[in-house]
């Protein structure tokens, strides 16, 4: 089983600083519960989340840039991070924490020329190759996945799966966010696996209650790092 513990202190330590977060929330407001987005997200910054990226792709970027300059007063009120999707310019613009970036966006090192040392680039992954690359192109922190089925990434093919989860942690020196399918019932799994967190949509900005189940969710990925580090001290 990976020591995720002897892995993480060797992220350097700017990154552990950074990057002090453990569920990552992707916003989606054609998902967002029937209070809206701006509320929806609120409540989960209510419920712990502390780190948020504004995903909103069919903005203009007129209308981004308003919605991320009130996404980013809402973060800021809660000590949280925000990140914009793939908008570099809106990111600089509002004020946000960093960016995030697909494959089909700007290199990171570009994206860092561009931003400067002070903020954060997370890099989208789907395979072990592709997370080495942004690594080593400068990204602070990857989210891989799909790792188990889910709806909204059927199209993109199969799921990758816990094992090669597994193996991209193994070798990555910067934190790794596991995605896709991920909620209470398999959290531990990926835990186990070598994540350092968990990025999610729907399990909270869909729920009844986001509040509640950031919360509920919060709880158990540290509930599961926790168990993940009695466990390796246990067998040290």
């Amino acid at each position: 089983m990976l020591d995720v513990t002897a892995r993480r202190e060797s992220f350097p330590v700017g990154i552990r600083a950074a990057v002090d977060f453990r569920v990552y929330l992707i916003t989606d407001r054609e998902l967002a519960s029937g209070c809206g987005l701006l509320p929806a997200v609120e409540r989960a910054l209510a419920g712990g989340v502390r780190a948020v990226q504004l995903r909103e792709k069919d903005l203009g970027g007129r209308e981004l840039l308003e919605l991320a300059r009130k996404m980013r007063e809402l973060t800021a009120r809660h000590g949280a991070k925000l990140l914009v999707n793939d908008r570099v310019d809106v990111a600089l613009a509002s004020g946000a924490d960093g960016v995030h970036l697909g494959e089909s966006s700007i290199p990171p090192e570009e994206a860092r020329r561009l931003l400067g040392p002070g903020r954060l680039i997370g890099v989208s992954t789907h395979s072990g190759e592709q997370l080495a690359a942004v690594q080593a192109a400068g990204a602070d922190f990857a989210v891989f996945g799909p790792v188990y089925y889910t709806p909204s990434k059927a199209a993109y093919g199969p799921p990758l799966g816990v094992d090669a989860l597994r193996r991209a942690c193994a070798s990555a020196r910067i934190p790794v966010f596991a995605l896709g399918g991920v909620g209470p019932r398999n959290i531990n799994e990926v835990i186990a696996a070598g994540a350092d967190g968990i990025a999610m949509i729907s399990a909270i900005l869909a729920a009844e209650d986001p509040q509640r189940a950031a919360s509920e969710i919060n709880d158990s990925v540290n509930d599961a790092i926790s168990k993940h580090r009695e466990g390796q001290e246990e067998r040290s």
